[in-house]
């Protein structure tokens, strides 16, 4: 089946530059690495403008998803609303803030959202070790989609671990409240490493690597 996709971008009006608070460009630093959602490419381009006019450094100009990887050296400013779109940037980049600027409003995220991460993704590891049910998540659809690795990491777990048994799961639209429903304490997420954000019953395959 042929699939067509439409970018669908947020309008806020005919000048987009008003949505930007020129007290909130003063508090930036003179270098500064801009990644938006698509629906906000509009603003990002009136914020990188407006940068620029300013006399800010723009150091990068970039759309993201919540499963992208962005290493760098300098303030992230995101233009868009997707909460687990920063904290995946935070994540990756410890040692700067990710800000989130979303309708004319900023928000910092930083220590406080890592922390809250690590400790669910410690909780998740303990499941795992204690568990003999693992459950691996696949999703259907189209760049997140991973049988491959799914395989092969059920393969790997199998073969260390003798006692655990696993399970793939696979679904195009993954609702986490749906695993109330089976008898597996522990999931390994194979699609966006947003859904293991806020769960301490799931881990990113990333996460489980270096056990196996």
């Amino acid at each position: 089946m042929k699939v067509l996709y439409i970018e669908a971008q947020q309008k806020l009006g005919k000048n987009e530059a008003y949505f930007i608070d020129p007290n909130f460009i003063k508090q930036l630093p003179k270098d500064v690495y801009i990644v938006y959602t698509i629906q906000f490419k509009g603003q990002a381009l009136a914020m990188r403008d407006a940068l620029k006019k300013h006399g800010n450094t723009i150091q990068g100009f970039a759309q993201v998803l919540g499963c992208s990887k962005l290493k760098t050296p300098y303030t992230i400013l995101l233009i868009g609303q997707g909460h687990f779109h920063a904290l995946n940037l935070a994540l990756q980049n410890p040692q700067h803030p990710v800000l989130l600027y979303s309708n004319g409003s900023s928000l910092a995220v930083g220590a406080r959202e890592i922390e809250k991460y690590q400790i669910n993704k410690k909780n998740a590891l303990n499941l795992f070790f204690a568990s003999d049910k693992i459950g691996i998540i696949v999703s259907t659809k189209p760049g997140q989609e991973n049988m491959k690795q799914a395989k092969a990491l059920a393969k790997k777990i199998e073969k260390k671990y003798s006692e655990k048994r696993v399970f793939i799961f696979v679904s195009n639209n993954i609702n986490t409240t749906e695993f109330q429903n089976f008898d597996v304490p522990v999931f390994i997420n194979t699609a966006c490493i947003g859904l293991a954000y806020d769960s301490p019953k799931i881990l990113n395959s990333d996460d489980i690597l270096e056990f196996l």
